[in-house]
């Protein structure tokens, strides 16, 4: 099934959590933060402007982002979780 998200939002599927801290401590499914990276799976057509025409995003399918804490929303697609969300919710693309 395809998400076609609609004007100026974002489909971003979340990226794995960590199984080890920077220390090498192996954390448990529950201690596990739900990471703030993502890769964006599809973008909409842009936002509507007032002249008729759509402003441009400056991310593009593919890009890996960071994103923040309480970004877009969650949406649960088959056995699959995404994040629906405006460009504003995204803070940074990972080079």
């Amino acid at each position: 099934m395809n998400i076609i998200p609609l004007n100026e939002k974002i489909v971003v599927q979340r990226l794995e959590a960590e199984d080890k801290t920077a220390g090498g401590i192996i954390l448990p499914d529950t201690a596990k933060e739900k990471p703030k990276q993502g890769k964006i799976l599809a973008v909409g057509e842009g936002k509507p402007l007032e002249n008729g025409s759509r402003a441009p995003f400056q991310v593009k399918v593919g890009d890996r982002v960071l994103f923040t804490s309480y970004a877009g929303n969650e949406v649960n697609v088959g056995n699959k979780e995404y994040l629906i969300m405006t460009e504003d919710d995204i803070l940074a693309v990972v080079g």
